[in-house]
């Protein structure tokens, strides 16, 4: 009796643990998987989300498609990924900054710490920039016509608080000139504005702008960092030119869920590592003229820690910061 006793709790015990380690054996992904752009089309952060998008298939064995979902600097797309269920099948691509100090210009109805970092792949190469047949060939120009003109130059950003507009509102604050800023949904939307000639200047990553650039449709007069660049050539950075706190670095990374399975985050990690290294994905970032830049979720981490260290004092000056 008691030995058959034993056998039937034996098989009970195998028979309840089957569907469990059915479950817990199902492979990660097994459908595809969304990425989130706070952007519109053709944006920087848009066409570095479509590049992931392409490549990363090959080592995750399923599709990834981007929706563009943009407003509120990126609040919109935030509260969205946050909202979802935390299954490793929902990203946002977003920016450092954003996390650092760009959420606290804003009273959002969510708490940023619930998006966690899963890996960086770009660092912006941004600036200033004007038509290509603009009479101010340089930002001293540019400064200088301000100074005689106060409230009369406008210029286009895609949102208030971003890295981008606190890079060039720094550098107009710095000069002591007077200027109109035009936030836009997107960088797309800056240079149509730039190009139709409803705004003076733009401030606006690289990447968006770069055909028109070596076009000689736009002129960049600075950019937004402690080097010059090989691409654009010949444009002066920010340090140079007398405004080194305009420098601010901007990183472009996929966050998920902070719920999400560890195993599902390491696997997740794994497959954006090998993203990045892949020949085609380097080749798509040279080709739309950004600074490839990989880094896992320590690496971001620092990045905000120090983002936040620069911006939020930035905000507070500027009379922008409403964060606690």
């Amino acid at each position: 009796m008691l030995k058959k006793l034993l056998i039937l709790i034996v098989a009970m015990i195998l028979a309840e643990s089957i569907p469990i380690q059915t479950v817990k054996g199902k492979e990660f992904p097994t459908k595809p998987i969304e990425i989130i752009c706070p952007y519109t089309p053709g944006s920087s952060m848009d066409l570095v989300s479509r590049l992931v998008a392409d490549i990363a298939p090959k080592y995750l064995g399923q599709p990834v498609v981007v929706v563009n979902k943009p407003g509120g600097a990126g609040s919109i797309a935030a509260a969205d990924v946050i909202s979802s269920k935390p299954d490793g099948y929902k990203f946002i691509t977003m920016t450092s900054f954003f996390f650092a100090a760009t959420v606290k210009t804003q009273k959002v109805p969510f708490n940023p710490d619930d998006l966690v970092p899963i890996a960086n792949f770009v660092e912006y190469r941004i600036g200033m920039l004007v038509k290509g047949d603009s009479p101010w060939k340089t930002l001293g120009d540019l400064l200088d016509y301000a100074r005689k003109n106060p409230g009369k130059l406008r210029w286009a950003h895609p949102g208030r608080g971003v890295s981008i507009h606190i890079s060039g509102l720094l550098i107009f604050r710095k000069a002591g000139v007077e200027t109109v800023d035009v936030p836009y949904k997107g960088s797309p939307e800056v240079l149509t504005a730039l190009l139709g000639g409803h705004v003076d200047a733009g401030t606006t990553p690289y990447g968006t702008v770069k055909d028109h650039a070596k076009a000689g449709k736009v002129r960049y007069l600075t950019v937004f960092s402690d080097r010059r660049y090989s691409d654009p050539s010949d444009v002066p950075c920010a340090v140079e030119l007398g405004f080194p706190e305009a420098a601010i670095p901007t990183f472009v990374g996929l966050y998920a869920h902070k719920n999400t399975p560890e195993d599902i985050k390491k696997t997740l990690i794994d497959a954006f590592k090998k993203t990045y290294d892949d020949p085609e994905f380097k080749k798509g970032i040279e080709n739309f003229g950004e600074e490839p830049r990989f880094g896992g979720p320590e690496f971001i981490k620092e990045a905000i820690k120090k983002g936040g260290e620069v911006g939020i004092p930035i905000l507070k000056e500027l009379g922008l910061y409403v964060g606690k």
